[in-house]
């Protein structure tokens, strides 16, 4: 077997499309063997839940990472780690066409049967028990060590025949997800490969991330156990690159954390609260109706279908250009309290911007006009 080593070095900047991450190629009979350097692991504590709310789940690069390794199956396509995601790969055939990801995520990461039954929505399926839940994993070996398969399959929002295979495996402190998405057919087809890929990782170091926001995380990810949201702080400010905005009087910044661009808490009379979170992600951050059905599923609301979404959208003007506004109320799904959501989003130069503006129904209605107008002003020139 003749090996021939080649260093491929990618970065890109904290909130864009991928975290940074070193590889290194190995080219083998077998196929490719990938080195991949994932995250330090998140050593405290969620906001959404979508610890992905670019509200999107972003994977920060950590001071001492851990290399993790496979071997690449023949016909997969590598793509560069997006979003929440260590390593994706796309696959494509005649018979469709399939997504794989890994997902390192902290602690429980909401629990195996709160993600089982979320990806059963995804192919139309209705929840299920705990106690039908618990006969529904295929042990599989993943690197040294087992973790649960689940096989779901049925339709699609779009009618289209789709097929997940989801492993989820716990190491330590840290859920593994590892999911192959797509067409029924291809992923009957490459499921052998699947698990000989699950076969082939290897961890060669305990993963660690840092903490993490709850409103951060993949569309109707279920919540993470055990996350807090840091404390105001007079005068902090965020690390990475912003618009230039003018903070309206009594927002306080706060420690934005691996995953916001920026973040301010409000104080209302009678000790109510709301948030204010500032992310980016890289194209349409999964789309509209995904974002919404993620910001009404924080407030415990149902999803509605696309051709209902537009309903509670407007449009309003800012710098260069248009942006939607999503106003819903509801109860906060964390602490069953009510509470009023307006976001905005704001595509800018291949990116969407997320500005949300979450909490205590009488301190959301006081701070809107003032939310609108710091959105209005945002100007985007010094972030291309």
């Amino acid at each position: 077997m003749n090996r021939s080593m080649t260093p491929l070095l990618r970065s890109t900047r904290l909130f864009s499309i991928a975290a940074a991450f070193a590889v290194a190629v190995v080219g083998c009979d077998r196929g490719e063997v990938k080195v991949q350097l994932a995250p330090k692991e998140f050593s405290a504590p969620q906001a959404s839940q979508e610890m992905p709310s670019a509200d999107s789940l972003r994977i920060a690069p950590g001071p001492d990472p851990m290399h993790l390794t496979w071997t690449l199956p023949q016909g997969w396509e590598e793509q560069a780690p997006s979003e929440w995601r260590v390593a994706s790969f796309n696959i494509k055939g005649t018979d469709g066409a399939a997504d794989v990801s890994i997902v390192p995520l902290s602690g429980p990461a909401g629990g195996d049967l709160a993600n089982v039954n979320r990806w059963r929505g995804q192919v139309g399926l209705a929840p299920i028990s705990a106690e039908a839940f618990s006969k529904e994993a295929q042990p599989v070996q993943v690197g040294s060590a087992t973790g649960d398969l689940y096989e779901l399959a049925g339709e699609n929002a779009a009618g289209d025949d789709t097929r997940i295979l989801a492993v989820i495996q716990h190491r330590g402190d840290t859920t593994w997800f590892f999911k192959m998405t797509g067409s029924s057919a291809l992923v009957v087809r490459e499921k052998p490969a699947f698990i000989e890929f699950l076969k082939s990782v290897k961890f060669e170091a305990k993963p660690s991330r840092p903490p993490m926001d709850s409103a951060g995380l993949p569309p109707s990810h279920p919540p993470i156990d055990g996350m807090s949201t840091p404390a105001a702080s007079d005068g902090e400010t965020s690390a990475e690159p912003h618009p230039k905005w003018q903070v309206p009087a009594g927002w306080k910044e706060t420690s934005a954390g691996p995953f916001l661009v920026s973040k301010f808490l409000v104080t209302g009379e009678g000790g109510g609260q709301a948030s204010v979170n500032v992310s980016t992600s890289a194209g349409d951050g999964g789309g509209l109706v995904a974002n919404v059905n993620r910001w009404r599923q924080q407030l415990g609301l149902g999803a509605v279908s696309e051709a209902e979404v537009g309903n509670s959208l407007t449009s309003v003007d800012v710098s260069g250009g248009k942006a939607t506004l999503a106003d819903m109320t509801g109860k906060d799904a964390k602490t069953g309290e009510p509470a009023r959501l307006i976001a905005a989003i704001v595509p800018r130069q291949g990116q969407t911007w997320f500005f949300k503006l979450m909490g205590d129904a009488k301190v959301v209605e006081r701070e809107k006009d003032a939310f609108t107008s710091f959105v209005r002003g945002a100007e985007f020139s010094n972030v291309r």
